[in-house]
């Protein structure tokens, strides 16, 4: 992943209209890291990451 954290994973499955991985990433945002979240697809979980470029390169 080139530099960056993995904070917390989310299963892609989770309860329709429940969207866990954004709510926790953008209570990381508000707290002042440069949270985002991407999509493992060998996994199929959500993954919330910081780290270097972490707006440039999503798919790595």
């Amino acid at each position: 992943m080139n530099g960056r954290t993995v904070l917390e994973r989310f299963p892609a499955g989770g309860p329709r209209g429940s969207w866990p991985a954004e709510e926790f990433a953008q209570a990381r945002r508000l707290e002042g890291l440069p949270a985002e979240v991407v999509m493992d697809l060998a996994t199929d979980m959500f993954l919330v990451v910081v780290g270097r470029d972490a707006a440039g390169d999503a798919a790595a």
